[in-house]
């Protein structure tokens, strides 16, 4: 194999510079590196079950694939690994570990050989979230890889995500006079009440696993946490991910701490597994596939609190995520990711509607975020969350990324902002507002905090009490809920905007098609299929579109 002739570009691995970027200078060629190269699947696209059937199917006649099975059957190929051997080897680089049910191989080398390797010349920049090592352009590769590998991940270190999470002292002056009462905070067991979850459900036999991006918890919050409520605290556990590991001590220990405190009050039966990676694309995919493949602790459910707008992600790195989450659908695993806190633009300044991104990939539940009102242990009303000017909103709008999938195609999902049909974002929403929000003790104290990342771990939660209800890992649940409309097995919410988008009846761009509702919820799951929704045409809904 020459490692200069026969280059192609890699497809989807084109990066620009952040905003704010400030050239340091090159990378220092001797520093060694880690990086992941995702491989496609050994198996044919046709012989790749069908996620969208089987999450139609109530949960009772669900079958999915062990790992060990899905590592067999759709695990990267033996011939594929050992060409990358070969590449390593030419490349004078090195093969650290190799993950054949990941679809994965780790190399390990220094600067000069991997921007040899790949073509690519890597410098150190400045930003205000962080220094980084980044590159700008298209990865190069050999022709003969052109099929085999589907993105290369680490070569560029910035920072990738951000924690959808709002303090309620960061709302904007006192809430206004609301016919339903004043705005009161929750306990997350309040909550629970008024969504009505299961009561004879707490998790138990279920692995929740919650993917953190920087930050820790410490074991005396959480004690304390679980006391106040009178609930034993669940079994918590970290797991390090490519060096990272629980380092509390920093402004995402409030996401730790939420993620874990709201998903163990919902399911203190429940294992509650913690993946600590490096915020960078190579450490979210790392930590998804560790949570997903893991067969030591065995997830049923991943929460994600963590994301940024589509525009800021490469193609290479949403087409690998999202196929990651396509996997964990095959595996029986469900995927909960909060929607965003910035509204319908979701942060990007350029006057259009964007979408959060892994919210917006076709395999994950989309969660978005309303602002709740409650009289005793009822709804009295429930709206979009929306505290802009000034404040946080719930994401959503439609993917220029992702086509719409078939399940969503009599959602009334509206046009992209490219005029194209795509995926539409939130599926399902929760309390989210900080007003509103949830009480939770980080660092010794006790406070209200809101955001769509308090509705990704709370519906894991009731996915853990589904789960341990029906025996059996439900698994991706999309075109289950889709396919029971107009039924009401959500708590429609129909007043309010994001911003570019208002809700409506059924399904809409704020909050999904609405809030939980147990009891509804709970005979959806175990009723028979509902007519499926008519089928897609040209690629599969994980199949990003050029946007």
């Amino acid at each position: 194999m020459s490692p200069q002739k026969d280059r192609i570009s890699l497809r989807g691995s084109e990066r620009t510079l952040p905003e704010e970027a400030r050239l340091l200078g090159p990378a220092d060629p001797n520093e060694r590196i880690r990086v992941t190269v995702f491989l496609r699947r050994r198996s044919a696209p046709g012989a790749f079950p069908s996620v969208e059937f089987a999450g139609a199917q109530p949960a009772r006649e669900r079958k999915h694939l062990s790992r060990a099975e899905f590592a067999a059957a759709h695990g990267a190929d033996p011939d594929d690994l050992a060409k990358i051997r070969d590449f390593a080897a030419v490349h004078n680089l090195a093969v650290a570990e190799e993950r054949p049910g990941r679809r994965s191989v780790v190399l390990t080398g220094t600067v000069a050989a991997f921007s040899e390797a790949f073509q690519v010349e890597l410098k150190r920049y400045d930003h205000p979230k962080g220094a980084f090592r980044g590159r700008v352009g298209a990865l190069q590769i050999p022709a003969e890889l052109a099929s085999v590998i589907e993105g290369v991940f680490g070569l560029d270190n910035r920072p990738q995500a951000e924690p959808h999470f709002r303090r309620r002292a960061e709302s904007t002056g006192p809430i206004e006079p609301h016919a339903a009462g004043e705005a009161q905070t929750f306990t997350t067991p309040q909550l629970a009440t008024l969504y009505q979850f299961p009561t004879g459900a707490d998790g138990a036999g279920q692995c929740i696993a919650i993917l953190e991006l920087g930050g820790g918890y410490q074991d005396s919050d959480l004690n304390a946490y679980f006391s106040q409520l009178g609930l034993q605290k669940p079994e918590v556990l970290a797991v390090g991910v490519d060096d990272a590991g629980n380092q509390p001590g920093s402004g995402a220990d409030t996401e730790v701490a939420l993620d874990i405190e709201v998903a163990g009050a919902v399911a203190p039966g429940a294992k509650i597994a913690v993946y600590f990676a490096p915020n960078t694309d190579q450490g979210f995919l790392d930590a998804l596939t560790t949570a997903v493949h893991d067969t030591a602790n065995n997830p049923s459910v991943v929460s994600i609190s963590w994301g940024s707008a589509e525009s800021k992600w490469s193609q290479q790195a949403m087409a690998a995520f999202s196929s990651a989450c396509q996997d964990a659908a095959t595996v029986g695993v469900t995927i909960t990711v909060a929607s965003g806190d910035n509204g319908s633009s979701d942060g990007v300044d350029d006057g259009q509607p964007h979408v959060d991104f892994p919210a917006s990939s076709p395999y994950v539940l989309g969660c978005g975020g309303t602002e709740l009102f409650a009289s005793g242990n009822q709804i009295a009303e429930e709206d979009v969350w929306n505290d802009q000017p000034g404040g946080g909103a719930t994401g959503g709008g439609v993917s220029v990324v992702f086509q719409l999938p078939s399940w969503q195609q009599s959602a009334n999902v509206p046009p992209a902002p490219n005029g194209q049909p795509g995926r539409g974002v939130p599926d399902v929403a929760g309390d989210a507002a900080p007003e509103t929000g949830y009480q939770i003790v980080v660092n010794g104290q006790t406070g209200a905090v809101g955001g769509t990342s308090a509705v990704a771990p709370l519906w894991a939660g009731l996915l853990a009490q589904l789960n341990q209800l029906a025996g059996k890992p439900i698994g991706f649940l999309n075109p289950l809920l889709y396919g029971q409309l107009p039924t009401d097995v959500l708590n429609d919410i129909t007043n309010g905007n994001n911003g570019g988008y208002s809700a409506g009846t059924n399904w809409d761009p704020c909050t999904g098609l609405g809030s939980p509702n147990g009891p509804q919820l709970v005979a959806a799951v175990q009723s028979q299929p509902q007519p499926q929704a008519r089928a897609a045409t040209a690629k599969p809904p994980g199949a990003p579109s050029n946007p």
